[in-house]
């Protein structure tokens, strides 16, 4: 499908994010569309991103709105003529939100049924929502809004007489994304203080910025409507991560490794010990593939006519989908993989 997105018309809301940008980037360098049109309420981020782009003889086809999707009006009109929309804008800190939950309410619950709405009303073809692993089981507001935002993805699909398909990829923790806990170990480490970490056996779901970007392009070409794709994504213990960055990186910010030390400060409001992909529920109406799982629809009224044969994939075997259950990959497969994509 090389040529999916070739002359097509492309939406990313929260284009000024870290996944955001560089979703734009890949499709700007490698899949030929016609406009993308990058919808985000960071002014300066979109002023920085587009000298980048500028820089980059990428900004022709490059457009900048400035809008939030709490804004149903001003989203109809950046939609209008797109073909496919990536929505990654959201509230995405957990702690943040447990003091602000209708705030997040706002943008991530409403704002997805704003673009749901401006979606069916302008006539685009397909919309990935970017949701969360915090989605399954939530213990946060966080995690409770990206569920209800994957419920209304989902029954967008039986509006009667529209054509769009509505999917959702289910994301871990992507590495040095902005807020993300490598940015923050990293800079503990710069300025030769503790580390901070919330407990020594806590673990989470990584996936690396190009895997997270890889996903979101595979998934717009496939999906067929109301399913969650989830990338098959390696286990890493915090305390793991903390210690490879600090043998990395002391000594490249001008301290000794042994002089970084680690400080347990216990969990956070609103934060579990382990994350998981799905639920043993979703696992029963489940596909694997080498790469991925696939979740179809749960609403079995009006069941979406889908063609499972065309995903290339088979029931699920695997139970590796709760991070508490996986044995963590090593130190020096979690070095690999951050020399791998740039991040030491």
């Amino acid at each position: 499908m090389t040529q999916f997105f070739e002359n097509k018309n492309i939406l990313v809301t929260g284009g000024a994010g870290s996944v955001g940008k560089e979703l734009i980037r890949y499709l700007l360098k490698y899949k030929k569309p016609a406009v993308v049109r990058i919808f985000d309420t960071n002014e300066a981020e979109m002023f920085n991103f587009q000298s980048e782009l500028a820089e980059k003889n990428y900004i022709h086809n490059v457009r900048f709105l400035i809008g939030d999707v709490r804004d149903k009006d001003r989203l109809i009109r950046a939609l209008n003529g797109i073909d496919y929309v990536f929505h990654t804008a959201a509230y995405k800190h957990v702690l943040s939100s447990e003091y602000n939950p209708f705030e997040t309410v706002k943008t991530n619950v409403i704002g997805v049924q704003n673009i749901i709405e401006a979606s069916l009303e302008t006539n685009v073809k397909k919309v990935i929502f970017t949701s969360s692993d915090k989605a399954v089981n939530p213990s946060s507001t966080m995690g409770a809004t990206k569920l209800l935002g994957e419920k209304l993805m989902v029954s967008a699909n039986y509006y009667g007489g529209k054509k769009t398909a509505f999917s959702s990829v289910r994301f871990g923790n992507v590495m040095d994304s902005s807020g993300s806990v490598i940015p923050i170990f990293k800079r503990q480490i710069n300025e030769g203080r503790f580390i901070t970490i919330t407990d020594p056996e806590m673990t989470r779901f990584m996936m690396a910025m190009s895997q997270a970007v890889k996903l979101l392009v595979l998934t717009m070409e496939i999906s067929q409507g109301g399913e969650a794709f989830i990338l098959k994504m390696p286990t890493v213990k915090i305390s793991d991560l903390a210690e490879v960055l600090i043998d990395e990186l002391a000594a490249r910010y001008g301290h000794r490794p042994e002089s970084i030390g680690t400080k347990i400060i216990g969990t956070k409001l609103g934060e579990k010990l382990y994350e998981e992909l799905m639920t043993d529920d979703e696992a029963t109406r489940s596909l694997e593939r080498d790469d991925m799982f696939i979740i179809l629809p749960n609403i079995k009224d009006e069941l979406i006519m889908i063609d499972e044969t065309a995903y290339n994939a088979s029931p699920i075997t695997s139970t590796e989908y709760i991070s508490r259950d996986v044995e963590p990959i090593t130190k020096d497969e979690i070095k690999s993989i951050l020399i791998k994509e740039n991040i030491i």
